[in-house]
């Protein structure tokens, strides 16, 4: 016999967590064959209310499935559950993994990601999961005698409530699971990192646990807007740290709304803007964050790449000399300093302030490759090549190190060895024609036809109009010029 579903959600006022334990534990000592509970609460919560039913509820066999990535067949994965035949309740957690890998649910409405087309404010389409559940509740009912206790923060309640009616209304009840103070505060506390690298550490799917964990705090009724910023700011990094910029930005909006004076949400917020190439919103995000903290070094930093971007470049030092005021050991600004000196020709300032960032941070391979071609612009080939071999020493995969070693090189007539850094360049970087054009040049220098025809015959496939100019004029090529093949490519 099918029990009709007891409608227990009905009627009853808003609880204290406690209230609401005790509530569950009646709707499953009550309960006979199948039937829904939704319990809407945090995945920490989950964990203490499955502990508790299982040793509060001694006359029933408890049971808990713990999903950890996203699936499409439920009906599966539970009959597949071990002995479920003698189970009487099966918790389920972690339907929002299959939820949220079909569309991103953001704070008080659903929005799109990446499928779908959005209709009337809602929408098309049903994540597969839930599809799967409308199709499979006639075989939930006939073929499981337990109820199926599911765990699920409030994006996913709504979704069953839009997506997956037919199956959302057999429930016997909805309960919810509000975090008191203390545990909200500790639970967001839990959720920020501090160290934006161990952000870079977290795999895709530790990343897009958090995402969800907070995503499910910031629907919490107790939630302090001081708190509410904060984990915006933390969902920000997350989603940075994925490459999903827009999204970062959309973060850190949130978090500026709750605490317009966070500056370190500007400054992250001018950082994503930076990465998409919007350097004017990037700078006016900077700007309020120094707004908020003038001292800010790394916002100061920032704004200078992003000036440096647009080619203003002394108003990039300006901003790296005042990111050095503040903090004068910060090897990115001296860095970041070098490069826009370099771009306004003032070589030996940039080398001098390559050598600070290397004094800071002796492993700078990016310093000491951008050392080596201000050392060559200024004719210092030999020490160049020391630079471009601390590149080396320091990341040995570096393309553009064994680039500039290779002109550095070939200014000194030592072609062979050019041509063998330009291989290594081109082994890292196949698609990059300014090495097979260089290396033909060496080998037009030398004499070696064969050889400068067919590395410049490269060079011209990856990048025809530049380089079949460029070929034209150039006067390493004058011992191979009257070539017909040379001819042939230039023409």
């Amino acid at each position: 016999m099918n029990p009709v579903p007891i409608e227990w959600d009905q009627d009853l006022e808003p609880k204290t967590p406690e209230e609401e334990y005790r509530t569950l534990l009646r709707v499953l000592r009550r309960g006979e064959g199948f039937g829904l509970v939704f319990v809407k609460c945090s995945p920490a919560q989950g964990e203490r209310i499955i502990a508790r039913v299982q040793q509060d509820l001694t006359t029933q066999k408890v049971g808990s499935l713990r999903l950890s990535a996203p699936t499409d067949t439920l009906y599966d994965l539970v009959t597949d559950f071990p002995a479920v035949e003698q189970l009487d309740v099966l918790f389920i957690s972690g339907l929002e993994y299959s939820i949220y890998e079909y569309e991103d649910a953001e704070f008080g409405d659903i929005t799109r990601r990446s499928q779908g087309k959005l209709y009337e404010g809602t929408w098309l389409g049903v994540p597969r999961l839930l599809g799967h559940l409308n199709l499979r509740r006639e075989s939930f009912r006939e073929h499981f005698n337990l109820r199926l206790v599911f765990l699920i923060p409030e994006f996913v309640r709504r979704y069953f409530i839009r997506r997956a009616p037919d199956f959302f209304d057999w429930r016997s009840a909805v309960l919810e699971f509000p975090m008191d103070a203390d545990h909200l505060h500790q639970e967001s506390q839990r959720l920020s990192f501090g160290n934006y690298d161990d952000y870079l550490d977290l795999i895709p799917a530790e990343r897009r646990t958090k995402i969800l964990e907070i995503k499910a705090l910031l629907e919490e009724p107790h939630q302090t807007p001081d708190q509410a910023a904060n984990l915006y700011f933390e969902q920000g990094r997350l989603w940075s740290t994925a490459e999903e910029y827009q999204a970062a930005i959309d973060s850190y909006d949130h978090a500026l709304h709750h605490k317009p004076d966070k500056h370190e949400a500007w400054n992250n917020r001018g950082s994503a803007l930076g990465k998409l190439g919007r350097y004017e919103e990037a700078i006016d995000s900077f700007d309020h964050a120094l707004h908020h903290k003038p001292d800010y070094h790394w916002a100061w930093n920032n704004r200078g790449i992003a000036l440096w971007n647009l080619g203003r470049y002394e108003e990039a030092i300006d901003s790296f000399d005042h990111a050095l005021h503040h903090k004068p050991d910060l090897h990115e600004a001296w860095y970041g300093r070098g490069n826009a000196l370099d771009e306004l020709g003032r070589y030996e300032e940039a080398i001098d302030s390559y050598d600070h960032a290397l004094h800071h941070k002796p492993d700078y391979h990016e310093a000491w490759n951008n050392r080596g071609y201000a050392l060559d612009e200024l004719g210092r080939y030999e020490e160049a090549i020391d630079s471009y071999d601390h590149a080396l020493h320091h990341k040995p995969d570096d393309h553009e190190a064994w680039y500039g070693r290779g002109n550095a090189l070939g200014k000194l007539g030592r072609y062979e060895e050019a041509i063998d850094s330009y291989d290594r360049a081109i082994k890292l970087k196949p698609e990059d024609p300014s090495a097979f054009y260089n290396k033909a040049c060496c080998y037009g220098l030398q004499g070696k036809v064969e050889l400068a025809l067919e590395n410049l015959q490269h060079a011209i496939h990856l990048n025809p109009d530049e380089y079949r100019a460029m070929a034209k004029t150039d006067t390493d090529f004058d011992s191979i010029r009257e070539d017909g093949r040379f001819q042939a490519l230039v023409s």
